[in-house]
């Protein structure tokens, strides 16, 4: 099966949108219900909250696909969900510059003195990524296919937000 390919970023939003594939021959509209397969996990997102925010996860995608008038079926749905998570952390870093004279030290005569460009650790984050694939039932093919990431937020009360702005976003490229 041939899918096109578009790079997508959002543009004033945490959430990124970076890629969709979607079969040729995919519209949502020739689907009435759906299911879930199970979700997959990888990473950093196997922690304490990874099956509350599964279910965060599977309840917007469902706000979002109910909006585009599919009904969830709990077996059997006409298209069937995939949802993967994965959760990183990242070290943030920045190179240091000799020009900048706060990443050189001073200088005092001594002939031992060496100085070296390279990369500093200035703090650390989690990344996120949600993928979604849509298959088909009946035929048992994948019709579409994206994915959201985002930097998680520190504070777990932000969460259920951006879970909802990822999906509608993601699903939001569902056509």
């Amino acid at each position: 099966m041939r899918m096109s390919v578009a790079l997508l970023f959002g543009a004033c939003s945490s959430v990124r949108i970076t890629g969709v594939d979607r079969a040729p021959d995919f519209s949502i509209s020739r689907y009435k219900t759906f299911s879930f397969f199970d979700i997959g996990a990888g990473g950093d997102a196997l922690g304490p909250k990874a099956q509350e925010n599964a279910k965060l996860i599977m309840q917007a995608v469902s706000r979002q696909l109910n909006s585009r008038g599919l009904l969830y079926q709990e077996k059997g749905g006409e298209l069937l969900v995939n949802i993967g998570v994965s959760v990183n952390e990242e070290v943030q870093t920045r190179e240091t510059s000799f020009a900048n004279p706060g990443d050189r030290m001073g200088y005092v005569g001594q002939r031992s003195y060496k100085w070296e460009a390279g990369e500093v650790p200035i703090g650390t984050y989690r990344n996120g990524s949600v993928a979604i694939e849509l298959v088909d039932s009946q035929a048992n093919t994948l019709k579409w296919a994206g994915v959201a990431e985002s930097v998680l937020p520190e504070k777990e009360k932000n969460v259920p937000a951006l879970i909802e702005e990822a999906m509608a976003k993601l699903i939001g490229k569902v056509n």
